[in-house]
C-alpha cells in the first residue's frame, strides 16, 4: 500500500504523495472524480458514521457499567476525549493541507479509527482487560486496575486520532471531485451535498437506534464488533474506488501562514506603520483592493501590518520576494490573520453555549441511567437513544423556519426576512440557560422521588428529561447554527478549511473548560458533613440540580457578554483602504509594494465604518 498507482488513468494516485489529475485529455479526464468517485466517498462515510456515532452516543453508559467509574470520572473522560477529538481535527486539517492531502489523511484517519474502535471491542469481549462483572450497585464494584485503564485509554487515543484525520477531510475530499468552474459542477456539488447529508442522517439514525440497543440490551462485544466491521467496509470501500478519485496536491496551510505574521510583527513591534511601505506583491499583477479574489488592506489590529513593512532593501531579493518569510509577510497575510482575530469575540460566545449542550451527553445520560426506563413490561428504552431528540429537535424546528416561517415571510412581503445572526444566538443562550434550568428541576424531583423509596433507580420516568435534551438540540439550531455562519462569512472562500477548524476548537475547548469546571465545582463542594454537587456512582447521593444552576448563570453571564461586547463585531465590515498604485514601469510596482498614504478623508471613512 505505499504505492498505488493506476495506469489505464491518467489520475495517477500515490499514497506515498498525492498527485493532481493530468490534464491529457478530456475524454480521459471524465474518468476520474464526478459521481464515479462519490458512490465511493459517500459508501465510506455511511459505514464509518454507523461505527463512530455509535461509540460517541453510548461512551457514558460504557464506562459506568462495564468499568464501575465514578460519575465525575467518567465525565472527565468523555469530555476529554471528545475535545481531544476536535482539537486532533485542526491538526488533522493543518498535515492535509500542507503536507499530506486529503486522501492519504482520510485513508490514514479510518485506519486509526480501525485499531481504535478494535482496541474497544477488545476490552468490551476479553473480561481480563476490564474490571470483573458486578451484579451490585456500582458503589460496591470492583474499580479497573491502571493497566487495564491504560488500553482503554490508548483505544480513545487511537479513536481520537483517527476523528482528526476523517472530520476535516470527508466533505472536503468529496467537493474535489467536482469542477465547480463549471455550472455542471456547482449544481453536482449541490446535489453532492444532499445526498451527503441524507445517507449521514440514515447512518445517524442506524447507530442510535439498531447497534445502540444491541450495545446496552443484548451485549457489549457484538455491539462493538458491528462497528468494527462497517469501519473495516468503509476502508475497504474507499481502497476500491481510488482509481476514480481526482487527489489535489496539499497547497499549504493558512496556520503556517499566521504564524509567519505573528513572528515578523514581534520583530518589527518598534517599527511605526505610518508612511511606511507594504509588500503586497498582489500589486505586481494588477490586482486592486476592490477585487473580489483578496481581501483589503483594513486599520483594525493595526500592529501585525508591521509584519509587512519592508524595513530595508535587503530583505527583497532579485526577484522581489522576501529572503526570510519568517521576517517578511505579504499584506494578504496580514488580513487573514485579521479576519481570524475578528471573529474571536463571538467563537467566546459558542464556547459557553456549547458547554451547556455537553452537558446532556454526560450528566444527562446518567440520570436517564438512575430513572424508570421501562416501555411496558418486556423493553427497557437505551439511554444512548435519548441522543436522537436533539437531532429530532433541531430537525424540526429547520422544517418550521424553513418550510413555514421563510414561505409565510415571503408570501407576505414578497421576499425572504430570515432571523438575524444576532437574534438568532441570543435566543441560542437564552435556550441554554433554559436547558440547565430545567434540568435543574427535573434532577430535583427525580432525586426527590429516589430517596423518598430510598432505591437507586428512581420511580420517574425517563420521559421527563426528554424536554432538557430537546432544548439541547434547539441550541445547536439556533447558536451553533449561526456562529457556524458568521465564521463562514467573515472569511474568504481561501479559508473556509480555518472557519470549519475555529468552529471544532470552540466545541474542544467547551470540553475542557466543561471538564474543569467539574474538578472545580466537585473539590468545593467537597468538605465533610456537606452532600457533594458532584462526584461518585450514585447521583441521588449528590446534589447536580446545583451544579446546573452554576451552569445556568454561566449562561446568564454569556448573554450579558455578547449583547454589551460580542455582537458589536456581527456588524464587521471589510472596509477597502486607498493604496498609492505606482505606474507599471516604477521598480516598487515591478517587486509589489504599497505606500500608506494617511488622509483625513481615509481616516474619516474607516471610523465611519464602525
Amino acid at each position: 500500500m505505499e504505492n498505488i498507482t493506476t495506469s489505464s488513468s491518467p489520475y495517477a494516485l500515490e499514497i506515498g504523495h498525492e498527485q493532481i489529475p493530468a490534464p491529457s485529455s478530456a475524454s480521459s479526464r471524465k474518468e476520474s472524480g464526478g459521481w464515479r468517485a462519490i458512490k465511493y466517498i459517500i459508501g465510506n462515510e455511511s459505514f464509518e458514521k454507523v461505527a463512530s456515532m455509535s461509540l460517541i452516543a453510548n461512551m457514558t453508559v460504557y464506562l459506568l457499567s462495564n468499568y464501575h467509574l465514578s460519575g465525575i470520572f467518567v465525565v472527565n473522560v468523555v469530555q476529554i476525549w471528545n475535545g481531544s477529538s476536535n482539537i486532533a481535527s485542526i491538526a488533522g486539517a493543518f498535515i492535509s493541507d500542507a503536507y499530506l492531502g486529503r486522501f492519504q489523511t482520510l485513508l490514514y484517519g479510518c485506519m486509526a479509527s480501525l485499531l481504535g474502535i478494535l482496541t474497544m471491542t477488545l476490552t468490551a469481549g476479553i473480561h481480563q482487560l476490564r474490571p470483573p462483572a458486578c451484579k451490585e450497585e456500582l458503589p460496591h464494584c470492583q474499580r479497573p486496575q491502571g493497566w487495564q485503564l491504560a488500553v482503554l485509554f490508548a483505544g480513545l487515543g487511537l479513536l481520537s486520532i483517527g476523528a482528526g484525520g476523517i472530520r476535516p477531510c470527508n466533505i472536503a475530499f468529496g467537493a474535489d471531485q467536482f469542477d465547480t468552474k463549471t455550472e455542471k459542477g456547482r449544481t453536482q456539488l449541490e446535489s453532492f451535498f444532499n445526498w451527503w447529508y441524507f445517507t449521514f442522517t440514515i447512518a445517524v439514525i442506524i447507530a442510535l437506534t439498531g447497534v445502540v440497543y444491541i450495545q446496552t440490551n443484548i451485549s457489549w462485544t457484538l455491539g462493538f464488533a458491528i462497528p468494527t466491521v462497517c469501519l473495516a467496509f468503509s476502508i475497504a470501500i474507499f481502497l476500491i474506488g481510488h482509481h476514480a478519485y481526482i487527489c489535489k496536491k496539499p497547497e499549504g496551510s493558512t496556520f503556517s501562514d499566521m504564524a509567519k505574521v505573528i513572528a515578523a510583527a514581534c520583530r518589527k513591534r518598534k517599527l511605526q506603520t505610518s508612511g511606511r511601505t507594504f509588500y503586497d506583491p498582489a500589486l505586481a499583477l494588477g490586482i486592486s483592493d476592490l477585487d473580489n479574489t483578496r481581501l483589503a488592506h483594513t486599520d483594525r489590529f493595526k500592529f501585525f501590518d508591521k509584519a509587512a513593512i519592508v524595513g530595508a532593501p535587503s530583505e527583497l531579493d532579485e526577484q522581489g520576494k522576501p529572503r526570510n518569510v519568517w521576517r517578511l509577510c505579504t499584506l494578504q497575510q496580514v488580513e487573514q490573520l485579521k479576519c481570524l482575530l475578528g471573529i474571536l469575540p463571538v467563537w467566546v460566545t459558542g464556547i459557553c453555549c456549547f458547554i451547556s449542550m455537553d452537558q446532556q451527553n454526560t450528566y444527562g445520560l446518567l440520570q436517564v441511567s438512575q430513572t424508570n426506563r421501562s416501555l411496558g413490561p418486556h423493553f427497557k428504552v437505551p439511554p444512548g437513544w435519548m441522543n436522537l431528540f436533539p437531532m429530532l429537535a433541531l430537525s424540526i424546528w429547520i422544517y418550521i423556519y424553513e418550510g413555514i416561517y421563510i414561505t409565510l415571510t415571503r408570501k407576505i412581503s414578497k421576499r425572504d426576512r430570515r432571523l438575524t445572526l444576532g437574534i438568532r444566538i441570543r435566543v441560542g443562550i437564552l435556550l441554554s440557560i433554559i436547558c440547565m434550568l430545567v434540568a435543574a428541576v427535573v434532577e430535583k424531583k427525580r432525586r426527590d422521588s429516589a430517596l423518598r423509596l430510598d432505591s437507586y433507580i428512581s420511580p420517574t420516568s425517563f420521559a421527563l428529561l426528554l424536554p432538557q435534551f430537546a432544548l439541547s438540540g434547539l441550541i445547536e439550531a439556533f447558536a451553533a447554527v449561526a456562529i457556524m455562519e458568521f465564521f463562514t462569512m467573515q472569511m474568504p472562500e481561501s479559508m473556509r478549511t480555518v472557519a470549519g477548524a475555529v468552529f471544532f476548537m470552540s466545541l474542544s475547548i467547551a470540553n475542557y473548560i466543561g471538564s474543569l469546571i467539574v474538578n472545580i465545582v466537585h473539590k468545593a463542594t467537597s468538605q465533610r458533613g456537606r452532600i457533594p454537587w458532584l462526584g461518585g456512582h450514585d447521583l441521588n447521593k449528590n446534589r447536580l440540580d446545583y451544579y446546573y444552576y452554576v451552569i445556568a448563570a454561566l449562561g446568564g453571564l454569556n448573554f450579558v457578554y455578547f449583547n454589551f461586547f460580542a455582537s458589536s463585531y456581527l456588524r464587521c465590515i471589510k472596509v477597502t483602504s486607498t493604496t498609492v498604485v505606482q505606474p507599471e514601469n516604477s521598480i516598487d510596482h515591478q517587486i509589489g509594494v504599497s505606500h500608506d498614504v494617511e488622509t483625513d478623508e481615509r481616516v474619516m471613512d474607516r471610523n465611519g465604518s464602525r
